[in-house]
This record gives structure tokens, C-alpha cells and sequence, in this order.
């Protein structure tokens, strides 16, 4: 099949962990990708998914800025694309004050400004087009107070409600939005977020692999949200019904600095 009769997909957050798995997902499924993400290894990225036999593209671009944005919306040529896996975003461990204020809002500007804003410019044109899929990464995290974690918590709150909010607004357009939830997966992020000294960083945590096999084959369903996990989705229907209080000390147990020593 030539690279113009193949389905064109968008994967953000592709170098490693989750983003690279659903990117591989896509691959193995006859897609020509454009991926991204903020550091070098999105190009070896590209380099192993081209040895699936598609069309890879790679873009090192900040993408919690509206340049970063623009430079991988600029980068797809004007192709039009049937799906946008938008997976990019950080954490960032211990309490708020302690935190850098600089580094914090990195994570807010990731994880929501510069999701939306290119969901907001690849939507559109799916929307002219009449068909497409979206797939947000979003978190069983959102649904807990994040004592220790606050920043990230309330970005993925945002996310899980924005997905919802968007699948409805887009209802009989050809255009489905998914929201993919997973709990703790293996991947760099609690590294990223200096996070290994608490119970949740040094816990038993997910394959990156199962997480984007499911969350990838709910897109292709036009299912509006997945729980990747059975532990996570317990924890996510306790969650509904939990004081937001009690959740908030339940999630200092897992992510209070040092926690995992004690």
C-alpha cells in the first residue's frame, strides 16, 4: 500500500512509554505516523517504527508552547489526518511549595495549554472532514485529590473532563473522542518526576504496552472512555464515591516524598 493510501496518524509524548506503544499500535495497524516529543529519542523512536514498513516522521518540539504547537501542525504538510493520539505530558512530584513555579507550570502548559491548543487546530479539520478519531491520554489520576501531586492531578481533572465535554460537543460529526485512563504505568514518568522515593514510583506498576493496546483498539471502537487496568478501574468506581478528603490522605500514603523507605 502506498504511503498516500494509508491512514495518516498524529502520536505526541512518542519517544518512550505509553506515546511509543501507541504509536506502535498505529504502525502495526497500517498507519504512516508524525510523532513528537520534547527530546532526542523521538528520533530512534521513528527509526524502530519505520522497521514496521510505514511512513515515520519525527519532531523534537516543545509542545507545552504555542510555537512548539505550531512547528508539528506545520510539519504534517497539510496531510489530512485520521487520527490524533494527543499522549504528551509531565509530572512532577512533591508538595506545591516546594515545588519550582517554573517547572510547574510546565506541566500545566504540557498537559493542558498545549494539548488543547492542537486538538483545537487538528479538530477543526477533522471536523470539515466529516470523519476522524481523537485519543486523550488522560488518567485514573484525574479523579483523585493529589496530595503531593497536585499539579499533575488537577491537569489530568482537567483532561478526563475536557474529553468527555469535547466527545459530546462532536456527537454525529463522524468524529469520535476517546479518553484513555491509565494508572501507574512502567515508564520513565516517575523518574521524570522525582518520584522514586514514594510507595506509588517504587510500586508494581502497568506494562506501557497493554495500556496502548487497549486504549488503541477503544479508539478504533469509537469508545468514549477506557480504564486500562482491573485494578484501576475499581479504583476509579471507588473513587466516585469516596470523600475527596479521605482520597486526598489515601494519596499521600502513595506519593509523599520518602514514602517508600517506611
Amino acid at each position: 500500500m502506498s504511503t498516500n493510501e494509508r491512514p495518516f496518524a498524529i502520536v505526541t509524548g512518542a519517544s518512550s512509554g505509553i506515546g511509543y506503544e501507541l504509536a506502535k499500535q498505529c504502525a502495526e495497524n497500517g498507519f504512516d505516523l508524525l510523532i513528537a516529543a520534547d527530546e532526542p529519542a523521538i528520533d530512534k523512536a521513528a527509526e524502530d517504527l519505520r522497521a514496521l514498513g510505514v511512513s515515520v516522521e519525527s519532531v523534537e518540539v516543545d509542545l507545552a508552547t504555542i510555537e512548539g504547537v505550531d512547528r508539528l501542525y506545520a510539519a504534517a504538510g497539510g496531510r489530512p489526518v485520521e487520527a490524533l493520539l494527543a499522549n504528551a505530558g509531565h509530572g512532577l512530584g512533591k508538595g506545591f511549595l516546594d515545588q519550582n513555579f517554573e517547572e510547574a507550570r510546565h506541566v500545566v502548559d504540557t498537559n493542558i495549554t498545549g494539548t488543547i491548543y492542537l486538538l483545537h487546530k487538528v479538530g477543526r479539520d477533522l471536523r470539515a472532514r466529516g470523519k476522524g478519531r481523537i485519543l486523550i491520554t488522560g488518567s485514573i489520576a484525574g479523579f483523585i485529590p493529589g496530595t503531593y501531586q497536585a499539579v499533575y492531578n488537577g491537569t489530568k481533572a482537567f483532561m478526563d473532563s475536557f474529553s468527555f465535554a469535547l466527545r459530546a460537543e462532536l456527537k454525529d460529526s463522524g468524529v469520535t473522542v476517546t479518553c484513555l485512563m491509565p494508572g501507574a504505568t512502567d515508564t520513565e514518568f516517575f523518574e521524570r518526576a522525582d518520584m522514586l522515593d514514594t510507595k506509588v514510583g517504587a510500586g508494581k506498576k502497568d506494562d506501557p504496552a497493554d495500556v496502548a493496546k487497549i486504549g488503541f483498539e477503544a479508539m478504533m471502537k469509537g469508545e468514549g472512555d477506557v480504564v486500562s487496568g482491573l485494578k484501576n478501574k475499581i479504583q476509579s468506581a471507588m473513587a466516585n464515591v469516596t470523600p475527596a478528603g479521605l482520597l486526598a490522605e489515601q494519596h499521600r500514603k502513595m506519593a509523599e516524598p520518602g514514602g517508600a523507605q517506611r
